[in-house]
């Protein structure tokens, strides 16, 4: 497995182009410190323990730019000319340039460390929100097969362990290796015969890098999977913690997050253990390698090819520049780990949204005829059966409708594909003969008003639920909203009125109060098309009534779709649809669907509600 998903993304990084350019330079500035610093300290040394009167700073460096004539360019001659012949005064020059040279490595290393993690960080916060927008624009079938938990797991925590391979990558790891090639090319003005025989070798220490970074890629993609897995178990356990304690499944819910939280515990062992053997083995064989340098010199020293300090120069050189990339092992290993949730990511990404062709397509007008179901037929994926069957359904302009059916006929799924939700498997929606599927989603849900069974309500204000999804709604479009749900009278005895703010799911309201805010939502869109799915369920009686008389005002001009459980509500409908196991099996007004169809009978006995 490559890691082209984690370079896909962090490619990204280049488009902060100041802060990408100033984590390079501010990383190699310190590392060219370094390397100044221990071609100074060889210097340092050779004044020290020299024994030749004639051997001062001006002639040390006099004979380093005959060694490296290359470089020796680079140097004015009027520089060589300043260097001092007193051996004392070079060996102060050397220590006041160290000290130099390490305030200024210092400051280059923090403003390299600013750079990368602001890099990192920003860039990451960007793939999150895209993530996340494109989350939102996820076909409703894909996230229901996935499930939110798993949705939200990827957007939040992979793009948290990515963010870590982010900081490995521009903060540590540059570091390091700029640091390692600045001791590296030290090494080589001492002696370039040991520095090749480490260049020999250091293919040798990437393979068995390579080897334990995939087994961290595998096991960091079976880790982030288990903890999806715990965290999809939390969320059903506290999401459904009324249930669970009625059910006294207290048991049951500790016993299945307990074997989640093992999978976690036995997952990220196995990468903690190839990451634990990695660093020691790669440590070894370093040394190993030292040893067969030094070995090496041994024998040049003693047939008098090299001179002793340089030996110990270059070799304290390398050693320099081992020490800077053995913490590469683990930035390797954090890179690769940061891999397996760079694929999920993407893979989350690379789901078509919908309305991609939005801008493309026409604008849907204002319904003011009819809405058709034609032929149209429906089935979730991984059923193993349609869950609806050939549906067809003409539904004129202003009429309501009320659909009624045992449990799991498809009355919902109906009314699902009428708002986009979901795409038939075959057959066709018509708005006033249009297909639904040629327009731009927008201009649909537009003016389409869904009250749902269960109300969305979020953290926040009563206004900010009530106008969600709109912009510049004003006091008295959303007062009038609220009276016409008959929400204004609870709404009023709140202290703060529609500024009282809502826990989460809306929380200290009952469940008629949710249900009114909701409903007050759908009217303040003005919609053309009313859908209620089981919209009075959790309401009793006498709001229920009020309501229904309020949508029949509302309705003029308007049609109304209402997915029923209550007798009155099916009663007041201009026509009933009866469905049975994914079909429409009659049409008509009550009395005469209870004069002639069975079933119908058989429902208004059994589940409506009186």
């Amino acid at each position: 497995m490559t890691n082209s998903a984690f370079w896909h993304f962090a490619r990204r990084m280049l488009r902060r182009r100041r802060l990408a350019v100033g984590t390079l330079v501010f990383s190699v500035i310190s590392a060219g410190g370094l390397a100044s610093g221990l071609v100074s300290i060889g210097w340092l040394l050779e004044l020290i323990l020299g024994t030749d009167p004639a051997v001062n700073l001006s002639s040390i460096a006099a004979g380093a730019v005959e060694r490296h004539p290359a470089i020796g360019a680079l140097i004015p001659d009027a520089l060589l000319a300043w260097l001092p012949t007193d051996r004392l005064a070079g060996v102060g020059l050397i220590l006041g340039a160290l000290l130099l040279l390490t305030f200024a490595g210092a400051f280059a290393n923090f403003l390299h460390q600013y750079c990368s993690l602001t890099l990192s960080m920003v860039t990451v916060s960007e793939i999150r929100l895209e993530a996340f927008r494109h989350a939102l624009r996820l076909p409703l079938s894909s996230v229901l097969r996935r499930g939110p938990a798993e949705i939200v797991s990827r957007v939040t925590r992979d793009t948290a362990e990515l963010e870590r391979g982010f900081s490995a990558l521009t903060s540590k790891a540059l570091a390091q290796v700029t640091k390692g090639a600045g001791a590296f090319l030290a090494a080589v003005w001492f002696d370039w015969r040991l520095t090749l025989v480490a260049v020999v070798v250091a293919p040798v220490l990437g393979a068995v890098l390579r080897k334990f970074g995939k087994r961290i890629l595998r096991g960091s993609r079976n880790t982030l999977k288990a903890y999806e897995d715990l965290l999809r178990n939390s969320n059903e356990s506290m999401q459904g913690l009324r249930g669970i304690k009625t059910a006294t499944a207290e048991r049951m819910a500790r016993r299945r997050f307990g074997a989640a939280n093992r999978a976690v515990i036995r997952e990220d062992r196995r990468v903690r253990l190839a990451r634990a053997i990695s660093s020691p083995l790669i440590e070894a064989l370093a040394i190993t390698v030292i040893m067969a340098l030094a070995f090496l010199a041994a024998h040049e020293i003693l047939a008098g090819r090299m001179k002793f300090d340089d030996f110990l120069m270059a070799l304290a050189s390398l050693g320099v520049a081992g020490g800077s990339l053995k913490p590469l092992t683990g930035l390797l290993n954090d890179i690769q780990a940061a891999a397996a949730p760079a694929e999920r990511i993407l893979e989350i990404m690379a789901i078509p949204a919908e309305g991609v062709r939005e801008r493309e397509l026409p604008a849907l007008p204002r319904h003011r005829a009819s809405i058709e179901f034609k032929g149209v037929r429906y089935r979730y994926e991984g059923a193993d059966r349609d869950a609806l069957r050939g549906v067809d359904l003409r539904i004129a302009h202003g009429e309501f409708i009320a659909i009624v059916g045992p449990n799991g006929c498809g009355k919902t799924t109906l009314a699902s594909l009428l708002v986009r939700l979901f795409d038939p498997s075959e057959g066709s929606v018509r708005i006033d003969g249009t297909d639904i599927a040629g327009v731009s989603l927008g201009s649909l849900r537009g003016q389409i008003g869904v009250v749902p069974q269960e109300p969305l309500l979020v953290r926040g204000s009563i206004r900010e639920n009530v106008a969600l999804g709109l912009a510049g709604v004003g006091d008295a479009a959303l007062r009038t909203a609220l009276e016409r749900a008959h929400a204004a009278s609870f709404v009023d005895a709140l202290a703060k009125g529609v500024d009282a703010e809502l826990g989460e799911g809306g929380s200290g309201l009952s469940g008629g109060q949710r249900q009114r805010l909701a409903i007050a939502r759908a009217l303040l869109r003005e919609p053309s098309i009313l859908v209620l799915d089981e919209a009075t369920s959790q309401i009793d009686a006498e709001s229920e009534a009020q309501i229904s008389a309020a949508i029949d005002e509302f309705r003029a001009g308007r049609t109304v779709i209402a997915i029923a459980h209550r007798l009155s509500t099916v009663r007041s409908a201009d026509r009933i649809v009866v469905m049975e196991d994914g079909a429409v099996t009659d049409v008509g007004p009550h009395e005469a669907l209870t004069a002639r169809c069975e079933l119908y009978r058989r429902l208004v006995q059994t589940q409506l509600v009186r």
